[in-house]
């Protein structure tokens, strides 16, 4: 799957991302632009229950899922998935593949922010692999940080994804809208 959307070159936009180790191990980057975020800010608010302090797809029920879905994809933005099967070894050596090719394409995209679901024991791994990645690239670095979903309310947007897209059947189905490549490393 490898929907171009961009007419002429592309602009700049600001990466959400998250993971998924369910049947193998997924990275889902969803690029939103800078005109666009305040809408999808809006749209996530908007799904956020009163007393949830983020949207988690684990947590909910199915109505609420295909609801989120629904909803996400009407979102301008586009969504890469980075999968890494069985020929590495571990989830760690998974995710490293998957963060280098996606800290790589960042920054040969010209995209400013990179915004990660946190993991307090992966920080320092991520950082060292980005900065690698994108030294590699001879393209200017760009910002990036690791956050909490309760921070970052856009981070709701590759939890769902990471969450549906493995599932297979109608959950990736709904999913498919939003997703424009799916890369293998």
């Amino acid at each position: 799957m490898n929907r171009d959307r961009t007419v002429g070159t592309p602009r700049p936009g600001q990466l959400y991302v998250d993971e998924s180790k369910h049947r193998g191990f997924h990275l889902i980057a969803a690029v939103i632009l800078p005109d666009n975020a305040k809408l999808a800010r809006q749209a996530v608010a908007a799904l956020t229950l009163r007393g949830q302090t983020r949207i988690h797809m684990n947590k909910e029920r199915d109505s609420r899922r295909r609801l989120i879905l629904s909803t996400l994809a009407k979102l301008d933005m586009d969504v890469t998935i980075y999968t890494a099967g069985a020929r590495h070894r571990t989830d760690l050596a998974r995710r490293e593949h998957c963060m280098r090719r996606l800290a790589a394409d960042t920054a040969l995209a010209g995209h400013t922010h990179l915004w990660i679901e946190q993991d307090p024991t992966l920080i320092d791994r991520d950082r060292q692999q980005i900065i690698e990645a994108v030294r590699s690239t001879g393209q200017p670095q760009f910002s990036y940080a690791h956050l909490s979903a309760a921070a970052e309310p856009l981070l709701a947007i590759p939890d769902a994804i990471a969450w549906a897209w493995p599932k297979g059947g109608d959950w990736r189905r709904r999913c498919e809208p939003m997703v424009t490549q799916v890369v293998e490393v």
